[in-house]
């Protein structure tokens, strides 16, 4: 018996490169960047990587916008590019542009004396070790022995190649239409993310033990996410998101298997959005992470997870949404009293923004719960808005310093900084009052959104609670403001410096929170429009 070689062997997988090039041309310069660190010279590293990270994420953003109206899938359905996939990578590479600003501060500031005959300099917004230097030998300030020290000294620029290949991950997260590729993608943003969490200079101990606890408690999401596509493969017979959706629907009395999986995932993707309960990881690592890599991965991981979440429930499970919504709305009740209540008591600023990302997460969740198209058009926009305002206040953390060059993170330390730097505190305060859901801030916007569409959806009572939670939201962040522009300052009040790229950043934040919130009906109809999936 003859057997057809031909017509035995499956044919070749076709590869839209075209649909895939935003992601491509992050992934090919994270490769470029590695290696650049290693083989260029050490003196052109850093000029080379920012510039091949920012070149990156420009042209990734324009290939977004050269793909706008596109729907169909790539890679035999493995990537879905449609307007929900294109918002929420145009989001991220936003964010990550302004991230990686952050990232690039090299400004140096002198440090107080450790001892007799010795100086040491830092990069005192980066607090990644960039340009760093502390010479063994006596150096006095401006002399030729410190010029060759700051030549000579350690150069972290793996930052930059490290965050091009978390920035190609959460492009991917989001895109994804089978739960195969949607792990890959799980796991190539969160090592890279690992590593970033450890490398701080200064309270390098906490940085690392932040590292390690986001490594660890994301290792036992990952294998709980795995678990979850096990489950939903024996259920459906296939890791297709429209294949398990088709497979739910020719078998409606049987998905056991179905909902036990949604579950595991979830797990996964909770984990990564920082909702309750597996939020414990976010303020320590927040607390603990050089704080551009904070303000980088609270903005963008949280764009990239909400939009694997609402891929998953939308496309895979809407048959299951009697079952999955009441569990996820009372997981948003629980994210968001528990983020609000927590966020009083804290003493440190960045624990104080990490509870409040925590709570925010449930505000997203409260869309999630709409399940229709209104739900996805919030979301989106409440994304947007949530990514230059929680990167913005991140940045303007890195300007408060003590003495010696560390941030004064400790809200004590922020006393009477409205007096000494009004306009910065101004700023601060403007985006606490959005992160509140003040009239006239993008806040305000994105949380009437979702709030709307969960009420049109007949989750009335769920957005009672988000409003009392939004209420005593707004105590503390006015709690900070009192602070800064009421009370006495200490008598070291720590200093404020304003370097180009920090501010540049800060004020395309601001400026984005104010105009989203006066004119916010461009975004709306933007997000309204790409509110669709294709399946």
């Amino acid at each position: 018996m003859s057997i057809d070689i031909h017509a035995a062997t499956a044919p070749a997988p076709s590869i839209e490169y075209h649909l895939l090039t935003p992601m491509l041309l992050v992934f090919g310069a994270a490769v470029i960047g590695v290696l650049v660190e290693a083989f260029a010279p050490r003196r052109l590293r850093f000029p080379l990587q920012v510039g091949l990270a920012l070149a990156g994420v420009g042209a990734a953003f324009v290939a977004v916008v050269a793909l706008r109206g596109t729907e169909a899938t790539a890679v035999i359905g493995a990537v879905a590019v449609d307007g929900v996939t294109l918002f929420l990578q145009g989001a991220i590479l936003v964010v990550s542009l302004l991230g990686l600003l952050l990232m690039a501060e090299r400004r140096a500031v002198p440090r107080a004396r450790s001892g007799p005959g010795t100086w040491s300099r830092a990069a005192a917004t980066l607090d990644l070790g960039l340009d760093a230097f502390t010479p063994q030998a006596s150096a006095v300030p401006g002399s030729a022995q410190e010029a060759e020290a700051a030549r000579s000294g350690i150069a972290t620029t793996e930052v930059f190649p490290l965050t091009m290949l978390a920035i190609g991950g959460m492009l991917l997260f989001p895109a994804s239409n089978d739960l195969l590729t949607m792990f890959v993608a799980l796991e190539v943003l969160s090592l890279p993310l690992y590593l970033l969490c450890g490398l701080a200079r200064h309270r390098r101990l906490m940085s690392q033990e932040a590292a390690l606890k986001y490594f660890l408690l994301g290792a036992f999401s990952s294998a709980f996410f795995l678990y979850g596509v096990a489950l939903l493969y024996g259920q459906a017979g296939t890791v297709s998101l429209p294949g398990i959706a088709a497979s739910l629907d020719n078998r409606p009395g049987d998905a056991t298997f179905a909902l036990l999986g949604v579950a595991m995932l979830a797990v996964g993707l909770l984990f990564k959005i920082g909702a309750v309960p597996f939020q414990s990881w976010v303020p320590d690592v927040y607390q603990g992470a050089p704080t551009p890599v904070t303000a980088f991965m609270s903005a963008a991981t949280k764009i990239a997870a909400v939009g694997a979440l609402l891929r998953v429930l939308q496309v895979a499970v809407p048959s299951l949404a009697g079952d999955w919504r009441p569990v996820l709305a009372a997981i948003a009740v629980a994210t968001m009293v528990l983020g609000a209540i927590m966020a009083v008591t804290q003493t440190d600023v960045k624990r104080m923004l990490a509870y409040s990302s925590i709570a925010h997460a449930g505000f997203l969740l409260v869309g999630l719960c709409a399940a229709d198209a209104d739900g996805t058009a919030a979301v989106l926009f409440y994304l947007a808005a949530y990514g230059f305002g929680t990167v913005g206040a991140f940045a303007v953390v890195t300007l408060v310093r003590d003495g010696d060059g560390i941030e004064a993170t400790a809200l004590s330390r922020w006393a009477g900084l409205g007096r000494r730097s009004p306009v910065l505190a101004g700023v601060f305060a403007l985006l606490l009052l959005s992160f509140a859901g003040l009239p006239l801030t993008s806040g305000f916007v994105a949380k009437f959104a979702v709030f709307a569409a969960a009420a049109g959806a007949g989750y009335t009572p769920l957005v009672v609670v988000g409003v009392l939670c939004s209420a005593i939201a707004a105590f503390f962040y006015v709690r900070v403001i009192v602070l800064m522009f009421f009370t006495d300052p200490p008598a070291d009040a720590p200093t404020v410096s304003a370097p180009i790229g920090t501010v540049v950043v800060i004020g395309v934040c601001a400026a984005a929170t104010v105009v989203l919130g006066v004119f916010p009906q461009p975004l709306l109809d933007l997000a309204g429009n790409a509110a669709v999936f294709v399946r």
